[in-house]
């Protein structure tokens, strides 16, 4: 037997996909559903970890009975430490997100798991920071259902943490703003002004512009935005990292305006969408329905600081993942500057201008600058306020003014696919059976006095009439007339439909599944017997979760009790020597003193420590 191939075939099961798309109110999780989303993701009215994004319990429950329509999923965000004055209130927030339908709470604080909550589905935040698998495991024993990664984290890292943890889902970022720091991880907003990342306040001193120095004061890089990132891109790996076992693509901006959510939604759903059409059935989308944005999404037209996919590789990508000379969406080259004449600016263009765009320069001095053009008439552009540009300069164009309209006016629409069948019952009866494509299935029936045989064919009007199924969120599918050739009145058969409808509107809201918070391990052991204030312990019942599962020393967040001394501020895996191309393993490396070095952006200032062991770098304040 030396001819034979043999041909193994691993079955692996079913697994649902879910994009979860970030909302701000209740109107953009209502248009994000309707773009495609299978989750939305919003805050809470307090406790979330961006406080100007809360939203109150009613603003909750609208969304929840929307998108529980579509099986779609609403999670709450709580994912903020919380101090030991507001454990009870926010016991009572949490109670009251689980009577309005949440399907699952998104947290950072351990003394959640202490408190007197009902039942639900507890997500652990990317706040929790988990970069190991040992924390994975940690986390999935103690009860969490769903891990949110880490963004630095590469597909072979995510791959590891899933064999560790197969039966926990797993949830990564795949679009939008970065944090230089890991989540979780960073105090530098809480140390240099008060603002405290982990409690929802973060001042951003990342996108600040900062001069690096050496011990000696001599200046390396003056006047750049040094920590301030691209944005995150994966659009071409969706397929990649549902292999390596997540199952939530989140799309990060609950400051984002409706648009933006539109537009990133649509774009990712069409992708997830190929992803399961080429599966071979590995993988099915977690909603219902099928969306119809109204327009032809594109990621590049929304706000962006440029893209990167980060560390999904392994390794940083070459072409680097900071925007050393902004902060801000430079958007698209549309031309250059010939003269400016007055109030005219002379371009030659390569992009045709609307009225209400907006565009940007660079400076002589390398500082960003942007407009509100007014009126474009061919090569001779009006901006809103005089502007004297250097022949020669580039001209971006960072708002589309038509393609913004065009989204606001664009009708999105999500419908279900429903089969009819339509049957008499004895002579004097009907009945209509609806079966949605889920499985779900109602049927209504009516007395409509005694059927008489028809003139005309009857057939063809009834599946029409059936199939009048706007204002609902349904499209007919399949439609069987069984009734035969008896006369049935136009009015007896539209309420038969309408009342079938609402059967089914009630029926698929009853029948939606909620998750369960999991049982705690007790004999679960932390990772850790000994937390710093790294690790944001910042009330007695996160304390006495911590001592249950085996830890003996708790040094408390800085929140609660500010160092003394040097404290480490941000922990990262950029490196700012790798992305200026002083990497120590180059010769251009040398360049730069192997000794302290300082960032410093108005009374800030950081020392920076390059951790070359794990290729990252760490920032002291």
């Amino acid at each position: 037997f030396t001819n034979f191939t043999f041909i193994i075939k691993i079955h692996h099961p079913m697994r649902y996909l879910e994009l979860l798309a970030p909302a701000r109110n209740a109107d953009t999780a209502i248009s994000a559903i309707l773009a495609g989303a299978d989750a939305v993701y919003m805050g809470a009215s307090s406790h979330g970890a961006r406080k100007d994004a809360a939203n109150s319990i009613d603003d909750i429950r609208r969304v929840t009975d929307f998108a529980h329509q579509f099986n779609a999923k609403v999670y709450a965000t709580v994912n903020t430490i919380i101090y030991d004055r507001e454990l009870r209130d926010v016991e009572r927030l949490i109670t009251d997100l689980y009577h309005a339908g949440t399907d699952a709470l998104i947290v950072q604080d351990m003394g959640i798991l202490r408190m007197d909550i009902p039942p639900v589905e507890l997500h652990a935040s990317t706040q929790c920071d988990i970069r190991s698998v040992e924390k994975a495991r940690f986390l999935a024993e103690v009860g969490f259902t769903r891990l949110v990664l880490p963004r630095e984290l590469s597909l072979q890292e995510i791959e590891e943490i899933h064999s560790t943890v197969p039966d926990t889902e797993l949830e990564a970022f795949i679009h939008g703003a970065l944090c230089v720091s890991y989540s979780g991880d960073c105090r530098a907003s809480f140390m240099t002004g008060g603002r405290s990342a982990n409690r929802g306040e973060c001042a951003q001193i990342c996108r600040l512009p900062y001069t690096l120095t050496d011990s000696r004061g001599r200046t390396l890089m003056e006047d750049r935005h040094l920590l301030s990132l691209r944005d995150l891109n994966r659009s071409d790996s969706l397929g990649a990292m549902a292999d390596a076992g997540v199952c939530s693509f989140k799309i990060e901006g609950r400051l984002k305006e409706e648009g933006y959510v539109k537009n990133t939604v649509a774009w990712y759903s069409r992708i997830l969408d190929r992803v399961v059409g080429e599966s071979g059935g590995n993988y099915r989308r977690l909603s219902a329905g099928r969306s119809n944005a109204g327009f032809n999404p594109s990621p590049d037209k929304s706000f962006n600081r440029g893209f990167t996919t980060y560390f999904l590789s392994g390794h940083a990508p070459v072409k680097g993942i900071a925007s050393f000379d902004t902060p801000k969406a430079t958007g698209t080259p549309v031309g250059k500057v010939k003269r400016c004449e007055g109030k005219v600016i002379i371009a030659e263009l390569s992009a045709q201008l609307a009225n209400g765009d907006g565009l940007g320069y660079f400076d002589g001095e390398g500082r960003f600058q942007g407009f509100r053009l007014n009126r474009a008439e061919g090569q001779r552009l009006y901006p809103a306020s005089p502007r004297t540009i250097a022949p020669g300069t580039v001209l971006y164009r960072n708002r589309d003014k038509e393609w913004d309209d065009a989204i606001s006016s664009a009708r999105t629409t999500r419908t279900i696919s429903v089969d009819m069948v339509l049957r008499t019952v004895g002579s004097d009866r009907l009945a209509l059976e609806l079966t949605d494509e889920c499985g779900t299935s109602v049927t209504a029936t009516a007395t409509v006095g005694q059927l008489q045989q028809a003139v005309t064919p009857q057939e063809a009007p009834r599946r029409q009439l059936l199939g009048k199924l706007g204002g609902t969120i349904y499209r007919a599918g399949k439609i069987i007339d069984l009734a035969g050739g008896v006369f049935i009145p136009a009015s007896a058969l539209a309420g038969l439909r309408r009342e079938a409808v609402a059967l089914l509107d009630r029926a698929r809201i009853m029948t939606h599944r909620f998750g369960l918070r999991r049982p705690e391990n007790p004999d679960a052991v932390c990772q850790s017997a000994s937390l710093s204030y790294q690790d944001n312990v910042a009330n007695h019942l996160a304390e006495e979760f911590y001592r249950s599962h085996g830890v003996t020393e708790i040094v408390p967040a800085v929140e609660v009790k500010r160092p003394d001394d040097e404290t480490l501020v941000m922990t990262t895996r950029y490196c700012l020597r790798r992305e200026a191309g002083k990497c120590l393993l180059t010769p251009q490396g040398r360049q730069w003193p192997d000794t302290p070095l300082y960032l410093r952006s108005g009374s800030i200032s950081l020392r920076v420590e390059f951790d070359c062991r794990r290729c990252g770098m760490n920032l002291y304040t």
